[in-house]
């Protein structure tokens, strides 16, 4: 095989750059007892190396989906390094402990669906698009199930209004190829996007008619918020007709910052309480809050100002969290001290 064509075939799979000097592969899934790699040629099982297998390491360092890998041949072959990512999609995991969880790596854009239904919620909208920040990848809002009755565009005129011009905001009906047929633009040659929603949005839907065959599982969705069952149990990089690559992802119950995001969706309130009177407004009851002005104006929603209230304590909590596991780690990693003389 030519240099050339196993470069082409690397593309396929969304790598960019020269030809590698190393056998390279990209992770399309991740199981309990290993991954599954694409070499640009075909799909291979993968074993971790032992390095990654070890306790305690910061799970940001082990291969995940989207990851371009070098390859150590074997049967199965070795996963013995991580290629500098591009772009990574995280989330703090579920639960107390405090812990980073990658959902997807090596992206270039991060499709957040939301149906136009019971699920509809800009609160949650304003959450992923908060997560994306800081990414390396472009935030799209795909607004799923537009065939579904009137009020849409209403509904979508409003979250214009509260979401940066920076996001685009697409309202599709899933089952409908010429409907989502706006998205291939995220989804050319060498491009990777990945799903983002809860579940029931339309993932799966979406996945099919992009893939144009019936190859993700779908499920009903209860009548009274619109949820669905997790149809799609584990994340998973599919190659599109159109060139691009695409990460389905199981449906998320519980999205939690990192507690390193900017925010930069609300730049417009942090301008706004930076012209307050006083340095330590707490933008309350004291005179010239440029905040309370903005909200008896008008200009300013109760309930986005009550969003970004939520969403920034939420960070402090996480940093704060993320704070005290590092100096944990750091206190393990010291020498144990000796005993005192009598």
């Amino acid at each position: 095989m030519s240099d050339q064509t196993r470069l082409e075939r690397l593309r396929h799979i969304g790598w960019r750059g020269d030809l590698p000097e190393v056998p390279v592969a990209r992770v399309v899934a991740q199981h309990r007892a290993g991954y599954e790699v694409h070499d640009g040629d075909q799909v291979l099982a993968a074993q971790p190396a032992g390095e990654f297998l070890k306790r305690g390491l910061d799970p940001s360092l082990r291969p995940s989906v989207g990851d371009f890998v070098e390859l150590e041949p074997g049967h199965p072959p070795t996963i013995v390094r991580v290629l500098p990512r591009r772009s990574a999609l995280t989330r703090a995991a579920a639960g107390e402990r405090y812990e980073r969880q990658i959902i997807a790596t090596n992206v270039d854009a991060v499709l957040v669906l939301t149906g136009l239904d019971n699920d509809f919620n800009p609160r949650r909208i304003e959450r992923y698009l908060s997560l994306v920040e800081g990414s390396g990848a472009q935030p799209v809002v795909v607004l799923t199930k537009a065939d579904k009755g009137d009020g849409i565009d209403p509904r979508v005129d409003a979250l214009r209004e509260r979401l940066p011009d920076t996001a685009p905001i697409l309202a599709v009906n899933a089952k409908d190829a010429a409907s989502v047929a706006e998205l291939h633009g995220y989804l050319g040659p060498g491009d990777t996007a990945v799903l983002v929603g809860s579940s029931g949005v339309g993932k799966s839907t979406l996945t099919n008619t992009l893939l144009g065959e019936m190859r993700m599982a779908t499920g009903a969705v209860r009548g009274h918020d619109s949820r669905g069952r997790h149809t799609t149990t584990h994340r998973a990089l599919l190659r599109l007709p159109s060139g691009g690559c695409l990460i389905d992802t199981p449906g998320m119950r519980e999205l939690k910052l990192t507690g390193e995001e900017q925010l930069d969706l609300f730049a417009d309130i942090e301008a706004l309480a930076a012209e307050c009177r006083f340095s330590d407004c707490r933008h309350g009851q004291e005179p010239g809050c440029a905040v309370q002005e903005a909200m008896a104006a008008g200009t300013l929603t109760r309930e986005r100002w009550e969003s970004y209230l939520k969403l920034k304590l939420e960070r402090a909590e996480q940093a704060a969290a993320e704070e005290a596991r590092a100096r944990r780690v750091e206190r393990r990693g010291r020498p144990s001290p000796r005993g005192r003389r009598r």
